[in-house]
């Protein structure tokens, strides 16, 4: 793929996609019907993803090509797995030009002579992610953890975090940077939600959580 990509579709949505993360998207609106009918005629050709919040879209997002198409419905809906690509920087983002948006982009690899990971920082990662997850009532797959060249945007996903925080964790431009911020978010999160397990564990043990808000 070119460091640059001129008119690349933009689809803006409520959420963070990360390279590599596959992503289920229910096409209803009849432009985001245009743009899949589009990428889908062009045989992998990329669109974007981009947080949308209050109609401003963030500079930085990911491209996406249609890995399947799920369903197709009789109104012409789609249901589509589109899969996550390079992350970029939105550069002139125009109407116009198609019934959606489009804009040039540069493409934003990680920063050249990145400081390289250390082992210590990445299990320890792992550990509390996979610690988070326990808590929430799941079991890693095997083998989840193995072969992530870039790890972060893997634990990102199911980290509990804010979606302005999975847009901090995209916009960070080295491996090192983004396992840092999750292992802080984890450490400062784990004894919270430790604690509300807990909580809920000592109510429900004494008989009387009837009308206890333990579900939230």
């Amino acid at each position: 793929m070119p460091d640059r990509i001129t008119s690349l579709p933009l689809f803006p949505l409520e959420l963070v996609l990360y390279p590599g993360a596959q992503q289920p998207l229910h096409i209803f609106e009849e432009r985001y019907k245009d743009l899949a009918a589009d990428c889908l005629e062009g045989e992998g050709q990329p669109f974007g993803i981009v947080l949308a919040e209050d109609d401003v879209l963030a500079d930085v997002g990911a491209t996406a090509e249609i890995e399947t198409v799920a369903k197709r419905y009789d109104d012409g809906r789609l249901d589509l797995i589109g899969v996550g690509g390079e992350r970029f920087q939105t550069e002139d983002v125009r109407a116009g030009e198609r019934s959606y948006l489009t804009a040039d982009v540069e493409l934003l690899p990680d920063t050249e002579g990145s400081e390289a990971v250390p082992p210590d920082l990445r299990e320890r990662a792992i550990t509390q992610h996979m610690k988070l997850l326990e808590l929430a009532g799941h079991t890693p797959r095997p083998g989840l953890y193995e072969d992530q060249e870039l790890l972060s945007y893997l634990l990102a996903q199911n980290a509990a975090l804010e979606t302005r925080q999975k847009q901090d964790v995209l916009e960070r431009r080295s491996e090192r940077e983004r396992l840092d911020f999750l292992v802080e978010h984890l450490e400062d999160l784990l004894p919270r939600v430790e604690e509300k397990q807990s909580t809920r564990e000592r109510i429900r043990s004494n008989g009387h959580f009837k009308d206890f808000p333990i579900d939230d």
